[in-house]
């Protein structure tokens, strides 16, 4: 089920928001917030909410064993065992494939007569998201950072909190603590106004921008063998946009949601293509994921201390980690690997690049984010390197027949992008002029949405 489909919008969502808010204790919202959670996961599939269930269970009750033991080995165990089963829960899913094909790949190289079976497997919707849930929930509950709670159903419900369940944003429990214990006394109205606006927005950003671009350039991606110069720009600037749209007009959705239930869910963009070098990139772009990756893998390595060739190192496998988190296709490595080289080379440049404009800086960032978007959009490394084989060198000609509607939504998403306020940088206020301006765009949202022109979000595949 999308948050851009009529069932949703129509069904889903007000069900689960009247009969919340009828409820009258925290138990009975955790129960009911639980409930529809699952629903609406077995949209997908529903066989995948037992791993959703399993996966909530052993983190719960090795929650439950941190707070009955003090003992360090015991601690330890309930640490080890419940991430060890989450990343072999992803890993089996996500890159068992992956390493089945490297495998017969370097089998082949060698000249060796073997080769691994390809495994029959589905890849359940939002599985590196909640199991990132649930092993950020264990660590911060092992380091003191959290206290485990003993409520099984306040646990079920932040692990299955739909706003958040599919893609994000990486919700930390500690993030949303204080608001579920507090769920039982939320002021509807005070978040609704704000809730709708956040959501209402991120609609506009994912159906009018992105879709329209991702309408436009699919089909021309599609046949990149035949791209012109011109047509590989603008598809990958057409990407470059489309992807954040896309992906923070989820985000904004998610926000809204859980304003609407009384859960106020973190800033997940930060107007990223407004960056001025690589590290302020990722303070801004996907700041969920970037902080976890921080927090619980580059800090633990060693971060920035110990020098700085262990500081590249850490920066290094932080980064091609991160990028396959993504997906189980080594350009999403190779995306990693790029972006850490990228980052290193910011970090030895810095004196230098300091002293560039602002402007400079910004256009240079932006550039070398999207030549970066190349690979994370390729299926393959036939095709990445034919698309910046047709960027720099020259092909003439315009082939996309749509390029005139293609300019004029790159031109309204990149004023947008680098020049406008993020939505978290607005008011939300639904005074009466915007108020009309935000509903008519949203009448025009519907008339897509029925048109049955609604697209997945990106990052479900992730």
């Amino acid at each position: 089920m999308l948050f851009n489909s009529l069932p949703f919008l129509y069904f889903f969502l007000p069900a689960t928001y009247i009969v919340f808010w009828t409820l009258g204790t925290k138990s009975q919202r955790y129960v009911w917030l639980t409930f529809t959670g699952y629903v609406f996961y077995s949209f997908w599939n529903p066989k995948f909410c037992a791993l959703l269930a399993l996966s909530t269970a052993v983190s719960y009750t090795a929650g439950l064993g941190l707070l009955r033991w003090s003992d360090p080995r015991r601690r330890r165990l309930c640490l080890v065992l419940p991430v060890t089963f989450d990343l072999l829960l992803l890993g089996t899913f996500k890159y068992a494939n992956l390493a089945v094909s490297s495998a017969n790949w370097l089998f082949q190289a060698l000249g060796l007569n073997l080769r691994g079976p390809h495994f029959d497997i589905i890849l359940p919707v939002g599985i590196s998201f909640y199991t990132f849930h649930t092993i950020t929930y264990i660590v911060d509950s092992y380091r003191g950072v959290i206290r485990p709670t003993r409520n099984v159903w306040e646990f079920s419900c932040y692990v299955a909190l739909f706003s958040q369940l599919v893609a994000g944003p990486i919700v930390r429990f500690r993030q949303v603590e204080d608001d579920l214990e507090n769920i039982g006394h939320a002021n509807r109205w005070e978040g609704l106004e704000r809730g709708w606006s956040f959501f209402v927005l991120g609609m506009i950003k994912k159906v009018l921008i992105a879709d329209t671009i991702a309408a436009i350039i699919n089909p021309a991606l599609s046949q990149w063998q035949s791209l012109s110069t011109m047509d590989a720009w603008l598809c990958m600037l057409g990407y470059t946009y489309q992807l954040y749209f896309d992906f923070s007009g989820y985000s904004d959705m998610a926000v809204g949601l859980g304003w609407m239930f009384g859960i106020r869910l973190p800033q997940n963009f930060n107007s990223p293509y407004k960056a001025i070098d690589l590290f302020d990139f990722w303070r801004r772009w996907h700041i969920s994921l970037s902080t976890v990756l921080r927090d619980y893998l580059y800090i633990p390595l060693g971060g920035n201390r110990h020098g700085e060739w262990n500081r590249y190192r850490n920066l290094m496998v932080t980064m091609l980690l991160g990028g396959l988190w993504h997906g189980a296709n080594w350009t999403f490595v190779a995306w990693g690997g790029y972006h850490g080289l990228l980052l290193i080379a910011t970090r030895c440049g810095d004196s230098i690049l300091n002293r560039w404009p602002v402007a400079v800086r910004k256009i240079a960032t932006f550039f070398l984010v999207l030549i970066g978007w190349v690979l994370f959009r390729s299926r393959d490394f036939p095709m990445a390197s034919g698309l910046l084989q047709a960027m720099f060198t020259w092909k003439g000609g315009i082939q996309l027949a749509t390029g005139n509607t293609l300019i004029a939504a790159l031109l309204v998403a990149g004023g947008l992008a680098h020049f406008g306020p993020n939505t978290f940088e607005l008011r939300h206020r639904w005074r009466p002029v915007p108020a009309v301006g935000w509903g008519l765009l949203l009448l025009v949202c519907m008339v897509f949405i029925y048109a049955g022109q609604q697209s997945p979000f990106l990052y479900f595949q992730f």
